[in-house]
């Protein structure tokens, strides 16, 4: 696996609140972790980001801290953002703010060539078929599960050479038509993708972008998909384990040739998923020696 660097800040102390934050920089499209340590005195609420705000969690190790991510969209500018803790102290309300400066991500572009029907599809019955997975699927990002399910880190969903990475901005046929919203890795038609932690199954179905579709809840708004299969191992609502079998990759969809498609989404949030799930291991997820 590629070494993901992550700018870590020591732990800070303002009044009675401990926090720290791991990936205090960050660019577009990827993810920031705050930790807070636990305190008798202290109910911790929230953090919002402008108007979106993100629950905080107990960590899933530990029972004596919590924590938040904090995702940024691809589509985020680089600004000095304004992030407010909510949470009270002795039953009263307090507020501490802290600033993270996003930057730009500066990501490449790609050219790819594709059928026409898949970049411009005129017909209605394909649109509706379109708009109506489109929806389904933001729904499904948008369900905050209130439990955990990870107990251990993650891993990647097949061992192969990454062919693209996330937020390349994707030109097809010589037209700009958005970014790569995961990590691409060569595979074969028929090679075994596996799930990369434990989690839920929330979709399984033939999508006309993604082709054969397998959504993973993790719980707390973390979510793994993976895209362009060729078979279904799993059904929705079966609970499944880190390295079991989802099913095997093929090139259905829009695609170019046979290959997995990994992506995460966190509060409905795409981000970069290698980055996301660095950040969960090294922070949340250590397993002991």
């Amino acid at each position: 696996m590629r070494k993901i660097f992550l700018f870590v800040l020591s732990a800070v102390t303002l009044f009675s609140l401990e926090y720290s934050v791991d990936n205090a920089n960050p660019v577009n499209g990827k993810s920031t972790l705050i930790t807070f340590e636990k305190k008798d005195a202290l109910v911790y609420k929230d953090v919002s980001v402008g108007k979106k705000h993100f629950k905080i969690f107990q960590q899933p190790l530990r029972s004596d801290s919590y924590y938040v991510i904090i995702p940024f969209s691809y589509y985020d500018k680089p600004a000095k953002k304004r992030v407010q803790i909510h949470y009270t102290d002795h039953n009263r309300a307090k507020t501490e703010t802290l600033f993270i400066k996003l930057k730009n991500g500066n990501y490449k572009k790609e050219s790819i060539k594709v059928s026409s029907s898949k970049v411009n599809p005129r017909s209605k019955a394909v649109k509706k078929r379109i708009s109506r997975e489109y929806n389904e699927a933001m729904r499904i990002y948008h369900t905050v599960t209130p439990k955990s399910y990870l107990t251990k880190p993650f891993i990647l969903p097949m061992q192969s050479v990454i062919t693209s990475d996330f937020g390349k901005a994707r030109v097809y046929n010589g037209s700009l038509k958005g970014y790569h919203s995961g990590t691409d890795f060569r595979a074969k038609v028929g090679t075994p993708i596996l799930a990369a932690n434990d989690g839920k199954v929330v979709l399984v179905k033939e999508r006309f972008y993604s082709g054969g579709t397998v959504l993973l809840d993790h719980g707390e708004g973390i979510y793994t998909c993976y895209f362009h299969m060729s078979h279904f191992d799993v059904k929705k609502g079966e609970i499944v384990h880190r390295g079991e079998q989802l099913g095997l990759s093929g090139k259905s969809g829009r695609v170019t040739g046979p290959h997995l498609h990994f992506a995460a989404r966190v509060d409905g949030v795409q981000v970069d998923p290698l980055q996301l799930i660095e950040l969960l291991n090294y922070n949340l997820l250590k397993e002991k020696k």
